[in-house]
């Protein structure tokens, strides 16, 4: 599966992962570092050191208000990163706009909203689906589509995966004037034409 098309799959941790990974490989090369110090790789005098240097153990201990002040700085610095990061993680993933038209004078851009409710109309108006929900994720230059399909029980799905990818997908690309459009299509058959299941006595 292509990074593009993954997008209309799950929203990308891409950026999350690159950081924890970062910030792992700085810890165990810190570790590492410490490891060789301590089994003396760098000569027994620094092994036998303690692992603050006293010189500044020293300082901060006749300059503590300045050393207080300093370690809260370091706090509210790793804090106001974890949360910046955190909200990062849980900001809403974003529903881009598409441009169809980028020429001076002649600017077209459609709202997310207005695709995905002609994609969800669309997709009501094929045999056996009786509700669909649909979602543009991605960039505006490279979108991609959510779509969720609730079936009649008895329909059959290739019918409607050849009406889905023949005339509702065929009109999507054709209005956004692209080849391929990544789709990720969710189907689940409706409870209300489910039949109920016979009680045990």
């Amino acid at each position: 599966m292509s990074r593009r098309s993954r997008a209309a799959v799950a929203r990308s941790a891409g950026g999350d992962r690159t950081l924890t990974t970062v910030l792992g490989l700085v810890l165990v090369a810190a570790s590492v570092l410490a490891l060789l110090v301590g089994f003396g790789v760098f000569g027994s005098f620094r092994a036998q050191r303690p692992v603050i240097d006293p010189m500044i153990v020293e300082w901060a201990s006749t300059h503590v208000t300045a050393a207080r002040w300093i370690a809260i700085g370091i706090g509210v610095v790793l804090f106001l990163i974890g949360l910046w990061w955190t909200l990062r993680s849980l900001r809403p993933e974003p529903r881009p706009d598409v441009s169809l038209s980028e020429l001076p004078g002649e600017r077209l851009t459609v709202e997310h909203a207005a695709i995905c409710d002609a994609v969800r109309h669309d997709a009501e108006l094929i045999d056996g689906v009786s509700r669909a929900r649909a979602r543009l994720v991605g960039t505006p230059q490279k979108p991609a589509l959510r779509l969720s399909l609730t079936l009649v029980e008895g329909t059959d799905v290739r019918d409607v995966w050849a009406d889905l990818d023949g005339r509702v997908l065929a009109r999507a690309r054709e209005a956004f004037a692209v080849s391929a459009l990544p789709t990720a299509v969710r189907l689940e058959l409706d409870a209300t034409s489910a039949p109920t299941p016979a009680r045990v006595q």
